[in-house]
């Protein structure tokens, strides 16, 4: 925890939860340990989403679906959605959580690694969520960049590492220090980008928010 569990206790305490079927999408992922965001940001996306009224989102990354489908809910409801992910195991669950929710025709799910498909798209996004492999962010940045308007917002999640971040590189696990090292740069590319202005949070496991000048 990079903050104190009781006080994250409490607040998601408050927390109304979403709709049913999500909230019976995010116990079946927490019991099969499929990695979904965290209740705290699950409130802070449904606000920004609620301030930004985007009507094109892109996220990379899509797991089960679960954050897709909470975008779509509390976007406006012309709002289209394209999702990247690339292990095949979960992508027909996500297709059918989609197909559950209701949600297949404002969502385009895109197979294949993110830095290839990334670079076949051309039609830009006002609202990007990034929530793939955390060593490769700075690697989708440039087509990322690329992709999001002017005035649009890029939220990226899990960027704190579990407080590893701000260790020294020796202090990180041997299997880890590829992905500290990484995340580091994006995070100094983010806060120091001609392009960003940018803040970062510590909320759940770290966030970062972006917006295009």
């Amino acid at each position: 925890m990079i903050v104190d569990e009781r006080m994250v206790t409490y607040i998601n305490s408050l927390d109304k939860g979403n709709t049913p079927f999500l909230n019976e999408l995010e116990k079946e992922a927490r019991e099969n340990y499929v990695p979904i965001i965290r209740r705290e940001m699950q409130s802070f996306l449904k606000v920004l989403l609620q301030i930004k009224a985007p009507l094109r989102i892109l996220e990379v990354g899509t797991a089960v679906g679960f954050s897709t489908i909470l975008m779509s809910t509390y976007a406006p409801k012309e709002c289209k959605i394209v999702t990247i992910e690339n292990y095949e195991k979960r992508i027909p669950i996500a297709k059918e959580n989609f197909k559950k929710a209701g949600k297949e025709k404002q969502i385009q799910l895109l197979e294949g690694d993110a830095k290839e498909v990334l670079k076949t798209l051309s039609e830009p996004f006002d609202f990007i969520f990034m929530d793939a492999a955390k060593g490769q962010y700075i690697n989708f940045l440039p087509d990322v960049l690329r992709l999001l308007k002017t005035g649009g917002i890029l939220l990226s999640d899990n960027v704190l590492q579990d407080g590893d971040i701000i260790e020294s590189h020796f202090a990180v696990e041997r299997r880890n220090r590829t992905i500290y090292k990484r995340m580091r740069q994006y995070l100094y590319v983010l806060k120091n980008h001609e392009l960003l202005e940018t803040s970062i949070l510590p909320l759940g496991d770290g966030v970062t928010l972006s917006i295009k000048k």
